[in-house]
């Protein structure tokens, strides 16, 4: 197979995808109606509770950067203040998990099944709910497709040996692969896409956790790229939301980075031999884990955030 089909099978797949999540998430949103919102504009002052609210809404509506541009938009209107903001942006970074604990399951087989149920779904019903129902069961099944040929497209690769160097040299040199994983999501804009890349490439055996969990870290930092700019047309508060993703997510990465080596121990011996349950099961320890330590120090991020841009807005 040669690279042009290589490139095409992964751009085609990865199109999938993201618009099979993209319908999946417009769907669950849809059928949850305003209600999401809602609760989001009504969050306590209890950052715990905050927290939860916003590993709910990601989990429904599958993007992490969905969520907190609408944090920064509420945060922009005065409807939440940089605590509860605060607090909402770190459960979305455990809510995104869901996606890569979804792809890593093997359902390829039953896949097409969602999409001609859901497609015949949306052509008879004439009720908003039940096509809601149907437009997450076709973005269910494309998701899963967009994840077959990536895979498929990709299985060649690990044969080449310009692939075998960049895996060895990564393997070795963690920090490469963190620049890798932050610029690949700062380019697709989704962490979701970056972990499903990773999920695939796992399926064909081309890599291991050495190179997959220092590209975790960085897309976790490159996934606030789409906040940061949703942020520019805001106020200063909406603009110090944005920041403290931007913190939050770089103090993750920064506290796990020495420790890269005892936690993929750890990873692989949760499940030995399976890296797509690995990569899953990284993605998601890993937001958890850096969300109960620096929870506690909410507060001290917003005044770090305060000493970066002062004042208040006019």
């Amino acid at each position: 197979m040669d690279s042009f089909t290589v490139f095409t099978g992964l751009f085609g797949g990865l199109g999938l995808f993201l618009y099979g999540m993209k319908l999946m998430g417009d769907g669950l949103e849809n059928a949850a109606g305003e209600g999401l919102k809602k609760i989001l504009e009504k969050v306590t002052g209890n950052k715990y509770l905050a927290v939860l609210v916003g590993a709910l809404v990601t989990a429904v509506i599958q993007s992490s950067s969905a969520t907190t541009v609408m944090v920064v938009s509420f945060v922009n209107a005065g409807l939440l203040s940089l605590a509860q903001a605060a607090g909402v942006i770190m459960g979305a970074n455990v809510g995104t998990t869901i996606t890569a604990q979804m792809v890593s399951l093997d359902i390829d087989a039953i896949a097409p099944l969602f999409i001609g149920a859901g497609a015949i779904a949306l052509l008879v019903s004439k009720k908003k709910k039940n096509r809601d129902i149907a437009s997450i069961a076709v973005g269910f099944g494309i998701l899963f497709m967009g994840m077959n040929l990536m895979g498929s497209s990709m299985d060649p690769i690990k044969e080449a040996p310009w692939f075998t160097n960049f895996i060895i040299v990564v393997s070795e040199n963690s920090l490469l692969g963190l620049l890798a994983g932050l610029g690949m999501t700062a380019i697709v804009q989704s962490s979701s896409a970056t972990t499903g890349i990773l999920v695939a490439l796992a399926m064909t055996g081309a890599i291991d956790m050495r190179l997959a969990f220092p590209v975790i870290l960085g897309c976790n930092i490159g996934t606030c790229v789409t906040a940061l700019i949703s942020s520019i047309s805001a106020n200063k508060t909406g603009k110090k939301a944005a920041l403290i993703h931007l913190l939050f997510n770089s103090l993750g990465a920064i506290i796990f980075f020495p420790f890269i080596s005892p936690f993929i121990g750890l990873i692989e011996s949760l499940s030995p031999g399976d890296v797509t349950r690995q990569v899953a099961n990284a993605h998601t320890i890993f937001n958890i884990t850096v969300t109960i330590i620096l929870l506690p120090l909410s507060g001290l991020l917003i005044k770090v955030v305060e000493k970066i841009l002062p004042g208040n807005d006019e």
